[in-house]
């Protein structure tokens, strides 16, 4: 295979046979310059998924060439260091063209800010490269159960002084604060839990069937009830208050 390659691998398919192997078939998008990462992700993935397949691109122009042919795609994994392309504009486009399809980052770059502009952009995770397999494991069969990965140095967001500053409470003798105690509505907590799933603002329009103004004021809500200023920490908030959101999936 040569490096600029794009290319699926495994058993040959049509959009046809693919319907007909079930809910578990998967496709699976891995974009990253370097053949070596790409080979390592790909045994990763048919070690979780053995019947998926995984196809290949190592640059931002052929992620958009194989997006476009394959409307079926179930997921992007996508490195964020391309040649050709900023790896965060890529994602832009991505959740802005496709927000239904699932992206997830996967990086050697993983300071905070980046974690939390990937998130902010919409990315349903980010697994640094430096993670051992177990944890890029446990990360994807996460994100394949409909959660969000989030490493968890970026979780523990609080500096150590803070966090074993006098008199500060640990979280465990926190008095329980729910949904209902900061005013959120039914609706607003389905908005919310579309936006654990890293939907955009127009995903969510179209399954819980609102008109994007709505959409949007019910997001103000919620990050006003939960006193963060961008989808990230929303995530961040609603996994430090221990909320278990119901899932929400797309109308048949």
């Amino acid at each position: 295979m040569q490096e600029g390659d794009a290319s699926v691998l495994g058993l040959k398919y049509s959009r046809a046979s693919a319907r007909q192997k079930g809910a578990n078939f998967m496709k699976i998008l891995v974009v990253d310059d370097h053949v070596l990462i790409r080979e390592a992700l790909r045994g990763v993935l048919k070690e979780l998924k053995d019947d998926a397949a995984v196809l290949e691109a190592s640059d931002c122009r052929q992620t958009m060439q194989l997006v476009e042919e394959h409307a079926d795609l179930d997921l992007v994994l996508l490195d964020l260091n391309l040649p050709d392309r900023d790896g965060f504009s890529a994602l832009a486009e991505l959740r802005e063209r496709y927000p239904a399809l699932s992206v997830v980052v996967l990086s050697g770059q993983h300071d905070r800010s980046s974690v939390a502009r990937a998130l902010d952009l919409g990315a349903l995770g980010f697994i640094p490269k430096t993670g051992q397999r177990e944890v890029m494991l446990s990360a994807l069969q996460l994100v394949f159960a409909g959660g969000i990965y989030i490493p968890p140095e970026i979780l523990a967001h609080e500096e150590p002084s803070a966090a074993q500053s006098p008199g500060s409470r640990p979280a465990s003798d926190r008095p329980r604060v729910s949904p209902s105690d900061l005013g959120l509505t039914g609706r607003q907590l389905d908005v919310l839990a579309l936006m654990m799933q890293g939907k955009s603002n127009k995903a969510i329009c179209r399954m819980l069937d609102l008109a994007e103004p709505t959409v949007k004021n019910h997001v103000t809500a919620i990050l006003k009830a939960l006193k963060v200023t961008n989808r990230t920490e929303a995530v961040i908030a609603v996994n430090d208050l221990g909320w278990d959101l119901p899932p929400i999936t797309k109308p048949q």
